[in-house]
Formats: structure tokens, C-alpha cells, sequence
């Protein structure tokens, strides 16, 4: 729980710190999420036809990402076991070859050689961290979909995530807190089972989603706009003059204006004008 331990050396492993960054990273691609937060200008949520797109164009592919990840410390593992004599580069660009072969069933569109962590002394083996990080992220989420039904906007998740992953730091193993998390082991399960449903499914259950966390926002939006119009000036009286200015020019003026509420609105009309159009 030290300073010295929040950082990427040692002792924090690769996969503790990716664990944490990856799981917020799988929330952008949620339909819940993008409907909440995924907005343009205007304030619309992504449109649901393009979420789907997305999810039929990519999902089928999935597992090459998979194999693109654990090709590379599968190449590094038969690195370091190379006899000294045998290391030389046209044995080392074989062997990429090789392992890309084996493991992702011929070149891939990123050539192993290309992985930056392969030829970097502080990043050399520790991709298999990533390996681990992703299937916590998988696992990590399959026990909150199976314990609350959903994870966006439940404020449940993030008290676990900082009592179970974040407040112990490295006063606990990798693998002991995901088990104490999600009361199991750490397996590759829950990934491959995401990456084994099938599109039709798949799309069904993101357009439940999608269709709920809209009908959230909505009822979000009703609440915070009648909560906005019970609130009167005089719940809001800071007893003060309130000028607000962009450079010289005063953009508002509480006494001009009447109250401090509507002093805020004119403020907000400023800069949406200003700045959004």
C-alpha cells in the first residue's frame, strides 16, 4: 500500500496493473455505456444500427485478437530456450514465423517482430501479463453480470473493484485477488464463453441493454430537469454579487439577471453558443 508500490516495476506485477486499466477499457464497447456516454454535440447517444454494425464486423474476428496476444510469449518462452549458439537473427525470424504459424494459423497483420516489448530490456517477458489481465477482465465482469445483472452506473461495481483490487495494492497476489473478487480461480472460462456466443446472440442481448440503459437516461433526464425547476432562487442565495467574465467582457451579472440560478443559465447559454455551434 506504499507510493512505492503504485508504479510499474516490481513488485507490481503486469498483470495486477493491467487488470484494472483493461476492465475499464472493456466498458467503452458496452452498448449501456456508449448509450449513456458515447454522445455527440447535440447530446445523442450512438445510434444503435452503428453499435450493431459493429459488433456483427468484429465479433467473429475476436479470437484473432486472442491469438495475436499469446503468440507472443509463447515466441518468448522458445527465445529464452534457444541454446546460445543457436541464437542468431534468421533463427529468431524463424522462429516468429513459426510461433505465428502454430498459434494464429499463418502471418499476422501485426508481425511479431513488430511487438516493441520483445526488444525493450524493461517490457521483455511480461506479455503473458496482458494474457492474465484480459482473462480477469472477462472474469471479473461474468461475476458482476451474474451477481447485479449489469455493470454501467452501479456504484456496487466500483465499491468491490476498490475494496478487492485496488485498496490491497501489492500486499496480496494477482491470482489471489481476482479468486477473492470472483470466488474462483483464475480461468480462461468466461473469455472464451464471450468469444464463443454467437452474433445473433450477441446482438439480442446488447440491444437489451442498449434498450435499458436508454430508458435510464431517460428517467435520468426527467428527475434531473424536475429537480433542476423545484430548486428556487432563494434555495440558492449565496448573499453575494456574482460576476462572471471572459476576459473583459462580463458574460453575466447575478444583480442584473436576479439570482444566482439564473445567472448560472445565462452562463451555460454562453458557452454552449460560444463554443458548441
Amino acid at each position: 500500500r506504499s507510493p512505492l508500490f503504485s508504479q510499474e516495476r516490481a513488485p507490481t506485477s503486469v498483470a495486477y496493473a493491467e487488470n484494472q486499466s483493461m476492465f475499464l477499457d472493456s466498458l467503452v464497447g458496452d452498448a449501456a455505456w456508449r448509450v449513456r456516454y458515447a454522445k455527440n454535440r447535440a447530446g445523442e447517444p450512438i445510434p444503435w444500427e452503428l453499435h450493431e454494425a459493429e459488433l456483427r464486423a468484429t465479433h467473429p474476428y475476436a479470437v484473432l485478437s486472442l491469438r495475436a496476444m499469446l503468440a507472443v510469449p509463447y515466441f518468448e518462452k522458445r527465445l529464452y530456450e534457444l541454446p546460445e549458439d543457436q541464437v542468431t537473427a534468421a533463427n529468431i525470424q524463424a522462429l516468429a514465423d513459426q510461433v505465428e504459424l502454430e498459434v494464429c494459423g499463418g502471418p499476422s497483420p501485426r508481425p511479431m517482430l513488430s511487438v516493441p516489448h520483445l526488444i525493450s530490456d524493461e517490457a521483455s517477458c511480461y506479455y503473458h501479463g496482458y494474457v492474465l489481465a484480459e482473462m480477469s477482465v472477462h472474469q471479473t465482469r461474468k461475476h458482476f453480470f451474474d451477481t447485479l445483472g449489469s455493470i454501467v452506473d452501479r456504484p456496487e461495481v466500483g465499491a468491490t473493484l476498490a475494496e478487492k483490487y485496488w485498496n490491497p495494492g501489492n500486499s496480496e497476489m494477482f491470482l489471489d485477488l481476482v479468486e477473492g473478487l470472483t470466488g474462483s480461480p483464475l480461468t480462461g472460462n468466461a473469455w472464451i464463453e464471450a468469444l464463443s456466443k454467437p452474433v445473433e446472440a450477441l446482438v439480442t442481448e446488447e440491444k437489451e441493454e442498449y434498450d435499458k440503459a436508454a430508458q435510464a437516461e431517460a428517467q435520468a433526464e426527467a428527475e434531473a430537469e424536475a429537480a433542476a425547476t423545484s430548486v428556487t432562487a432563494e434555495e440558492v442565495n449565496l448573499n453575494m454579487h456574482v460576476l462572471i467574465k471572459d476576459g473583459d467582457q462580463t458574460t453575466a451579472d447575478s444583480d442584473e439577471l436576479g439570482s444566482f440560478l439564473a445567472t448560472c443559465q445565462h452562463f451555460e447559454d454562453y458557452i454552449k453558443k460560444r463554443y458548441h455551434n
